[in-house]
């Protein structure tokens, strides 16, 4: 009999190596080959597969790209502020300079080494980074020296009226009003240089005969309008506004400049009390991008931008703005790109950008949002909208969990096509995550070679006292018109009586004349001379 072997057990299957690569993600797939550039790029983080795991792609944004302009938005408490800082200290290390304004005094950091931690240690070896100490060449601004830095001022003319109609609140009626004014200014020879000069051209213009006079001339200003942009315009000042407007002027080249080491230089504006004044600090930085476009010449496609400006608390430069303003800003946002410069709006919600602004923002770095509210989930699903196709089934459930420090990302690659969306772990700023010591803030801006330049206001011949000279004038050639008025009329009065007194004498004459040929007098005389006769010979009467 034949033995039948006995059937050998089934071996358990083979535990999968530790090396083994991790079963593939479409995601990370499409991430991994959308991010991957031939030339410099700025570090954003890491690819999150979800809230937990992390996979080894690296999101990137293309050094050349930057001046497409970009939007980073997000709720309060997201990492806004430290996403600014993260792309500020990598632009300058690349030698491109950076402007951002410093709405919380955070950003004052940046000029400081940072701080290392446990908590730092463990998420910037989670997104591969390789972090080190290191603060950055930084020059801090102050409007109009209100703050630590080197003063920043504005002339009037400059500033211009569609800007300040924004800042006023004025219609388009009144905004055009103003313009005429500014139009008569520049042709009287007025120069506009202060808050003062302005006021002194209105109330000239409707409170004195002269200016009223004038005011007819200038053709569609009311004196009903005139006043108007007065008195908003006494409340500005009210306000403390003058500090912002006058000589001398800061060259916005100052915003360019590069360090011996070729190391970009990070210009912060400090804005103390923004809440006081939202519109007067938005529109500000906004003639500061208009003075940049009309001054920079253009370049095309550069390898870098000249100047990447952030623009912080973004929805306040749109709130209550004329379409006048709004075409302006939407204008100079699509042009300055050919003058190599980038701009990015920093705000709460895409919904805050104006569609033709926002159509002109190709990268999109978007930090968690809220959906609490009918309003919050209605601004969530536009922004859902305002991203391209995205791997996601939902993600509008994805911005909602994101967590502090992460976002949604998308960029122009090099061919400017959008990338994938991809749900990412920032890296971590090497800088200073809190404001600078004031002491160390205020020594930098002693030293700085701005301050020399810009630190003390000139106050020179103006629209103010041009016209106060020309209403001196006026009023001394009133009194001397007055005075010879009154000459004149004491001339003619003098002759009216050297007239009169002839003809008085004359007339007695006459009067004498009837008396002595009349015959009483005869009589009388006669009478008289015998009486004398008789005294003179002492012979009276018998």
């Amino acid at each position: 009999m034949t033995e039948t072997p006995a059937a050998e057990p089934t071996p358990p299957p083979a535990a999968p190596a530790e090396d083994a690569p991790a079963p593939s993600d479409p995601i990370a797939e499409a991430v991994a080959a959308g991010y991957s550039f031939e030339g410099a790029a700025l570090e954003l983080g890491g690819l999150m597969l979800d809230a937990d795991r992390l996979a080894d792609v690296h999101v990137r944004i293309p050094l050349a790209m930057l001046n497409r302009h970009g939007l980073v938005a997000g709720a309060t408490g997201t990492g806004k502020t430290k996403t600014l800082q993260l792309l500020a200290e990598q632009l300058s290390a690349n030698g491109v300079p950076v402007f951002a304004a410093d709405i919380k005094g955070d950003l004052s950091g940046l000029g400081v080494p940072g701080e290392a931690s446990d908590k730092l240690t463990a998420r910037t070896a989670s997104v591969g980074q390789e972090w080190t100490a290191t603060g950055f060449p930084t020059e801090l601004y102050a409007i109009g020296g209100e703050g630590v830095g080197v003063p920043v001022r504005v002339t009037m003319s400059a500033f211009g009226p569609t800007l300040l109609a924004k800042v006023l609140g004025l219609n388009e009626t009144q905004e055009s009003s103003l313009g005429l004014v500014f139009y008569y200014c520049d042709k009287q020879g007025l120069p506009l240089l202060d808050l003062a000069d302005l006021r002194a051209v209105l109330q000239y213009l409707t409170g004195d005969a002269a200016g009223t006079a004038e005011l007819k001339t200038i053709g569609g200003l009311s004196p009903q309008t005139a006043g108007v942009i007065l008195r908003e315009l006494v409340a500005f000042e009210a306000q403390g506004a003058d500090v912002f407007f006058g000589e001398p002027e800061l060259e916005t080249k100052e915003f360019l400049r590069t360090t011996d080491d070729g190391r970009g230089v990070i210009s912060l504006l400090e804005l103390p009390n923004l809440q006081d004044r939202p519109a007067l600090f938005s529109t500000f930085l906004m003639w500061m991008l208009a003075d940049l476009f009309h001054d920079l010449p253009e370049e095309g496609d550069l390898d870098k931008p000249k100047l990447v400006f952030f623009f912080d608390e973004a929805h306040l430069l749109f709130n209550d703005a004329s379409d006048a303003f709004l075409d302006q800003i939407a204008q100079t946002v699509r042009l300055i790109r050919s003058k190599g410069v980038g701009v990015f709006f920093v705000t709460q919600s895409p919904t805050d950008v104006p569609d033709e602004v926002l159509a002109q923002l190709g990268s999109r770095i978007q930090h968690q949002l809220r959906a609490h509210t009918p309003n919050d989930a209605k601004a969530l699903k536009a922004t859902v909208n305002t991203y391209p196709n995205s791997d996601y089934e939902d993600l509008g459930e994805v911005i909602t969990s994101l967590g502090i420090g992460e976002a949604v990302v998308t960029v122009m690659n090099e061919r400017g096509a959008p990338t994938p969306v991809a749900w990412t772990r920032l890296r971590a700023p090497e800088s200073l995550m809190d404001p600078a010591p004031t002491a160390q803030m205020e020594a930098a801006v002693a030293a700085s070679p701005l301050t020399a330049k810009y630190a003390e206001a000139i106050d020179r011949e103006s629209a103010r006292e041009l016209l106060a000279k020309k209403l001196e004038e006026g009023a001394r050639k009133a009194a001397e018109d007055a005075r010879v008025k009154e000459m004149a009329r004491e001339q003619k009065n003098e002759r009216v009586t050297k007239k009169s007194t002839p003809k008085a004498a004359k007339e007695d004459d006459g009067l004498v004349m009837d008396v002595v040929k009349s015959r009483a007098f005869k009589d009388f005389m006669s009478t008289a001379a015998r009486e004398i006769a008789r005294g003179m010979f002492k012979s009276g009467r018998r």
